[in-house]
Parts: C-alpha cells; structure tokens; sequence
C-alpha cells in the first residue's frame, strides 16, 4: 500500500485520560469520524478542555428513553412492581428499576444515570445503591450477567496517542472531598423524648467546599469501636492484624461495611462449617432465609450465628461491602451562615436479639465524634429540590421529624435574601413538649413576617394520632388557593410512607377544592411534577 492510499492513523484516547471509559469511548468515536476520510486534516493534539467541550454531557440525567416515562420511579413502590413495569426494557432501564428510586445522590449519580453507567461498562460497582440494600445489589447481579459477554477489543493505534493533560478536580466532590471542622452538637428533644435529635454544625473553612439550600453534605462515618471489639472477637483474630498496610481492627472500623452481611460472607462460611449449618449458609447466600432471621443478621450477628469458625482476616475482608458515606440534608443557609454548615440527625439505636444497634454515621455524628475534630466531607448537589428563582414565588413546605432539615435552610435563605414570597410550613413529630424543633427559631421567623403560616402535627399528643398529611387536608382550601397562585410545594422526609401519604393529601385537596376527579387530581400533581413545582428530597 502506498503512502498515499494509505488511511490515516486515527488516534486513540490513552486509559490513563481524565475520562470515564464512557467519555473516551464518545471521543474515540467523534475522532474516528472526522479522522478516517481522505480528506480529513491532519490530527491535533487536544487539550483535556477541548476534548470536554466536544463531549456532550453524558453526567446529567438523559432523556427517559422511548419516553416511557419510568412508571417505577417511585421510592413507595415494592422492588417486584418495579420491576413487572419495567419488564421488556432495555438493560438501562431495567436496572434503574432495581435502584431505590430516592436520586439521594449517595452512590454518586442519579437513579438512570447510575443505571446507564453500570449498564455501559463505565461503572462496575454493583452495590453503590445504599437504599436500595441488598435487595437492589442481587438484582443488579443478576441484570448485569446479561453483560457478561467479553468485551469487543479497543482499536490499536499505529501511533501513541497524544497524551492529554490532566483536568483539575473540583473540591469538596465525593471524589475529592474537603476537610471541614466539627464544631458541635446540640440536642433538640427535651427531656423525655423517645427520639435523639441532634443539631449538628461544621465549621467550612480552608475545605473549598461550597454550597446552595437544598443541597446534601456527605461525611465518612467510622465505625463504633465496640462493634469493631465485637467482631474482632467472633473472628478469634488479633487486632493488630496486618492487612494492606493497615491492621485489621483499622478496617473494621473505617473501610467495611458491618451493617447487613452480605451474601459473599455466608458463602464463605458456608466453606468453613457443615452438615445442616453448611445448607444454612449456603440458603442465606442465594438470599434464602432457613431461620427467618435473614434481616436481623448484620456481620457480627452472622459470625456468632456460627459460632467456632475462623475464618482468614484477609477473606472475611474481601467477603464484605465498603463502607460508604452518608448523605444529609443541610438545614443551613450559606447566604444567612456564610462558613458554617449544619445538619439535623436523628441518632438511630435499637435493641434487637439482646443487642443494642446503632446507625454507623448518626450516632457518630451524634456520640462519638469530638468537637474540633478535621473530617472529609462533601456536597452532594441537589436534583431537582431547589427554591424557585423568582423570589416572589410563595412556596409550601411539608417536612415532619429531621425532614424540617432542608425547609430551615430554605427559610434561613428567604430571610436574609428579602424574597417577597409567602412561606408555609408543615411540622409534625411525636409530641409538642418534647419534639419541636426549632421551635424558638420559627416563632423568630413568624415575628419576622418570613413565615407565613406554620401547621403543626403531633401524633402522640391524643387519642388520635394526627399526622402533616392531615394538616393538609384541614387546611386545604388555603392550601389549593396557593397552589393555583403558583406556589412551589416541598416535602423532605420517609419515602415509603409519609411523602406516599402527602401525595395523597394534595390530590384529595385538588379533588375537594378544585372540583376535579380522582384522575384529574392526580394529574394535577403529576403536572406539578413536571412544572418543577413540586419537589421532594425523600430517603
């Protein structure tokens, strides 16, 4: 062949640019299509800039494919449901099915995003979806065995690629996180609550991390050191245990999991014991459950519910899930409190099989960790829960327990930015003596002329348990005339039950107030939805 007929080298992205393998493959692609003709101009070397600005922008959430609109993604809804609707779709959609459906952020993406990531070859971790449990990770298994085919080879370039210059990573992301200052703790229940609530604040400086109302911020909780104790001892191993340059009791308490024990744990103790209790183990690894105690087992229960094994430190590693961060909503403002972040935690304990369990990041936010202490944390930004940018908008707000979080920010902000609009709040809690929180500071507000309205809920206060979902519809005549002037309704809190049962209530106010019929109510909220006028920051 001679030089002339010769096609042209077509470059190709090296492993090592500052792409995910989705990226390279768009760039490599785009390359090859205006590279492969004899026309073509001669390659250029491409700055990391240049290539991004070329890219489209494969992080935010891509259309809803075949416009099907993803009828499971609702948070409320059974993984089977989910599933049953998404039966037929492609890979992508099948395993946005299989995710809780929250768009926490928490694995780092959003639901589709991180399904299409997993679904593309640019994600591989499978158990990135901490809502979703381990009910969502055996699904994504078992979805992602539709990909196990090898993978077709990469071209080979006749010349070394031009190398691209590494892209700066931004500050205070999940990737790269600051470090921030733990300041204090205050709790917010008084004596005699059956909850522990805590007021939790955080000094920003020198960490680069910067966010909005409505934002979440994301710590890397450790483990409690009488767990770790706990499991150091049902492993009959030595704390001091080397493993990766580490000890072991080091990653027991910051680097695994020791929640929910996972699958690959009972297989292998399935390898260590026999006869009926090898048929136990290996029924809990294909996600049987012999005894019916399946989801009270968390590592430490598993290791003594087989007592007399030992099994290698450095396999009973490998066997369990990295420990992830947690997200919270922040319940700050950073126009009201420039340099200072707060969080509002429930510290989650329980008594279950003569054990007292503890939630790994509350209670170390709530009891553990030491005033001043430095710590990597994060912002996780918000999709699609945001205050109206036309400040005249009023907006509705219905956050009961912790879900108050997000709301006190968001009043934080209207007040020191001057918005004109209206701002109604619903709280809700057990009793009224014990648990409102904030409450000084909402009276403050109300003075202030920043809060419009406040309708409180307390579900222990009489015989008749009284819930948000309720107040709405009380008040909902009111509350239709708002929605029909444009306010901008928000609920933070449990997504299972109460932000299903306030979906509810609105539709009902729609039908009562507004004349409408069940089915036009219900459009009503979904046109609300897809206005933007009604957003949820659920968990």
């Amino acid at each position: 062949m001679s030089l002339q007929s010769r096609p042209p080298i077509v470059p190709v992205l090296p492993d090592s640019a500052p792409f995910s393998a989705e990226q390279r493959a768009w760039l490599n692609g785009f390359f090859a299509a205006i590279l492969s003709t004899e026309t073509a101009p001669a390659p250029m070397a491409l700055s990391a800039g240049d290539a991004a600005a070329l890219m489209p922008d494969i992080s935010a959430p891509a259309p809803a494919e075949e416009d099907d609109g993803a009828p499971w993604h609702d948070p409320s809804m059974p993984l089977p449901e989910r599933m049953a609707l998404a039966e037929g779709k492609a890979l992508p959609r099948r395993m946005m099915a299989a995710m809780a459906q929250q768009d926490c952020g928490q694995c780092g993406y959003v639901c589709e995003t991180y399904a299409k990531a997993l679904a593309s070859g640019a994600e591989s971790k499978l158990n990135l979806c901490a809502p979703g449990g381990k009910e969502t990770l055996r699904m994504l298994k078992q979805l992602a065995a539709e990909t196990s085919a090898p993978a077709e080879a990469a071209p080979v370039a006749e010349a070394p690629a031009p190398a691209l210059a590494p892209a700066a990573a931004a500050t205070g992301t999940r990737e790269n996180p600051g470090e921030v200052t733990f300041l204090s703790r205050t709790r917010l229940n008084k004596a005699g609550s059956e909850k522990e609530t805590w007021h939790v604040e955080f000094d920003l400086a020198g960490s680069g991390i910067d966010y909005a109302a409505g934002d979440s911020f994301g710590v890397f909780p450790v483990n409690d050191p009488g767990l770790v104790a706990a499991v150091l001892e049902a492993l009959h191993a030595p704390a001091d245990f080397p493993i990766a340059g580490h000890t072991l009791a080091e990653v027991l308490a910051r680097e695994v999991c020791l929640k929910s024990a996972p699958d690959a744990l009972f297989t292998l103790i399935s390898y260590l014991v026999g006869g009926e209790r090898k048929a136990k183990a290996r029924a809990l690894a294909n996600g049987e459950d012999p005894d019916g105690d399946a989801a009270t087992l968390d590592v430490l229960a598993a290791l003594t519910k087989f007592p007399g094994i030992r099994p290698d430190p450095e396999a009973l590693i490998e066997c369990l899930e990295p420990l992830q961060p947690r997200l919270y909503s922040i319940s700050s403002s950073p126009v009201a409190t420039p340099g200072r972040l707060t969080l509002t935690v429930d510290a989650v304990r329980y008594d279950l099989e003569g054990r007292t369990r503890l939630g790994v990041a509350s209670t170390f936010l709530g009891d553990r960790l030491a005033p001043g202490t430095r710590m990597k944390a994060y912002i996780q930004k918000a999709h699609g829960f945001a205050l109206p940018q036309d400040l005249a908008k009023d907006i509705i707000m219905v956050g009961p327990g912790t879900g108050i979080a997000p709301f006190r920010s968001f009043l934080h902000e209207r007040l020191a930015t001057r918005a004109p609009g209206r701002n109604w709040l619903f709280f809700g809690h057990q009793r009224r003596e014990t648990d409102f929180f904030y409450e000084d500071e909402l009276s403050g507000l109300q003075a202030a002329g920043c809060l419009t309205r406040l309708d409180t809920a307390w579900s222990r206060d009489g015989d008749r348990k009284v819930y948000v979902q309720d107040r709405i519809r009380e008040a909902g005549a009111e509350l239709w005339g708002w929605l029909k002037d444009g306010a901008h309704f928000y609920v933070c809190g449990d997504a299972r039950r109460m932000a299903k049962d306030v979906e509810q209530a609105v539709a009902d106010v729609a039908a009562t107030h507004g004349g409408l019929s069940a089915e036009a109510a219900a459009k009503f909220v979904a046109d609300l939805k897809t206005a933007g006028r009604y957003q949820a920051d659920v968990y």
